[in-house]
């Protein structure tokens, strides 16, 4: 590990990220890492998820929401299937869910939302939510 970061806020960020993405996948991204990509890995993880995600002042399941606007916004797809299941991990309901994509397609354009809704389909369903 990179004496880049302090350990606790990695641990903690590990923490958060497997609370919201799941113990499988997060181990899965970090068991996959290499001498290539593992200082990003532990950078992500402490700075994204301890620093970012640590902050109480906006409980998960916001954060989470607005995580899925901002990726919506940005077209980030994967992420946003990803994050979306992490937004019903940390409570989010599909309602909520239907919401976010809204505001996304009234300020980022009804083609992203669209994008969004086939996204969240895919999740829901394989949730067994829709």
């Amino acid at each position: 590990m990179s004496d880049l970061f302090d350990e606790s806020l990695f641990e903690q960020g590990l923490a958060q990220r497997k609370a919201t993405l799941g113990d499988e996948y997060v181990q899965s991204s970090l068991d996959a890492a290499d001498a290539f990509n593992r200082p990003f890995q532990e950078a992500m993880t402490a700075w994204c998820w301890g620093f970012g995600w640590g902050d109480e002042a906006i409980p998960p399941k916001t954060r989470s929401l607005m995580t899925l606007s901002m990726l919506g916004a940005l077209g980030k797809m994967q992420e946003w299937e990803l994050h979306c299941d992490g937004a019903i991990n940390n409570g989010a309901t599909v309602e909520e869910i239907r919401a976010v994509i809204h505001a996304t397609a009234i300020y980022c354009g009804v083609p992203q939302g669209l994008e969004c809704f086939r996204a969240a389909r895919k999740v829901l369903a394989a949730r067994g939510l829709i």
